[in-house]
């Protein structure tokens, strides 16, 4: 296992600054966000764009991965976290769009894995949602097939704010969905899983790690605080909006000596990479990076 990041905190840095900074500060393996080139706004801790893999060709791929590798690190997959699953059918077919974009540009630069989420519509139930994905994911999925690359998606309900709410804009987050995926789409489609989900979620770690952790294909390591007078003000039915709080690994609860050992045990192989989306650590790069370096000495330590 190797220690990492995703890049998604350096919107303004180019990527081989970052990789400069992550190799000097002893990290070993990085995920790449590739969101659009675009301006204007985003939602949070999205929009960055480190390689732009619409234009990608052969060579500058070739040279990017060269690069990278030169200054000792790995990529663990390209990243970007859409919604696939989106009402609007324009935005759908946008994002599906630039998915397939990292897709080929993973296959350009021999990158096995990329990150991303299943999508929902916000308004939509779980089984109504379900039914949409039977008719949009297979189109995505035999596209990573015949480009050799197997897809991951965070199990994260994307439910933060008002216009995510009351269902969230990605379904894979339950064992209930989990299943289904699996059954479905099991060897080109796997977890990346991110254990902060299941703290306010209240979902086992380890019975989740032990069920489908032969599926588990990366790891993102991201804490959550439960902030104790916010869920008494909203109740668990406000689904986390308001009493959740995303924390670096370490200022959080989530168990990771248990975590780390569920993992051990399930036989993953793959790395472990630092998700970044604490506030308290996100006005400067310099704040970014103290975050990073408290995420790394925590984490150091389960990772050999």
């Amino acid at each position: 296992m190797k220690l990492g990041f995703l890049t998604a905190p350096f919107p303004e840095t180019p990527l081989m600054e970052v990789a400069d900074w992550g190799a000097g500060a002893g990290f070993e393996v990085l995920e790449v966000a590739c969101w659009p080139v675009a301006s204007g706004p985003t939602r949070r801790y999205a929009g960055t764009s480190h390689i732009d893999v619409a234009n990608l060709t052969p060579s500058q791929a070739t040279e990017t991965v060269a690069e990278i590798a030169a200054k000792g690190l790995s990529i663990s997959g390209l990243g970007f976290y859409p919604n696939p699953l989106h009402p609007d059918p324009e935005h759908r077919a946008q994002v599906i769009g630039h998915l397939k974009h990292v897709i080929t540009a993973a296959e350009k630069m021999n990158v096995p894995l990329v990150n991303t989420f299943m999508g929902g519509d916000g308004s939509k139930s779980q089984d109504e949602n379900w039914e949409v994905a039977l008719e949009v994911w297979p189109d995505i999925v035999k596209f990573a097939q015949d480009h050799g690359r197997k897809i991951t998606i965070e199990n994260c309900p994307m439910i933060f704010s008002r216009d995510e709410w009351p269902a969230g804009h990605n379904i894979a987050w339950s064992p209930y969905m989990w299943r289904r995926i699996l059954e479905q789409w099991g060897g080109t489609v796997g977890l990346n899983y991110d254990p902060s989900h299941l703290v306010w979620l209240m979902i086992d770690q380890e019975r989740f790690i032990r069920e489908f952790g032969p599926h588990i294909l990366h790891f993102q390591a991201k804490d959550v605080e439960i902030d104790l007078d916010g869920l008494y003000e909203r109740g668990t039915l406000s689904s986390g909006i308001g009493w959740q709080v995303p924390r670096l690994p370490g200022l959080g609860q989530v168990p990771w000596a248990r975590v780390f050992a569920a993992l051990w045990k399930a036989g993953y192989a793959g790395d472990c990479i630092i998700e970044h989306e604490d506030r308290k650590f996100e006005k400067t790069d310099e704040l970014v990076k103290r975050g990073f370096l408290i995420a790394r000495d925590v984490l150091r330590p389960y990772v050999k």
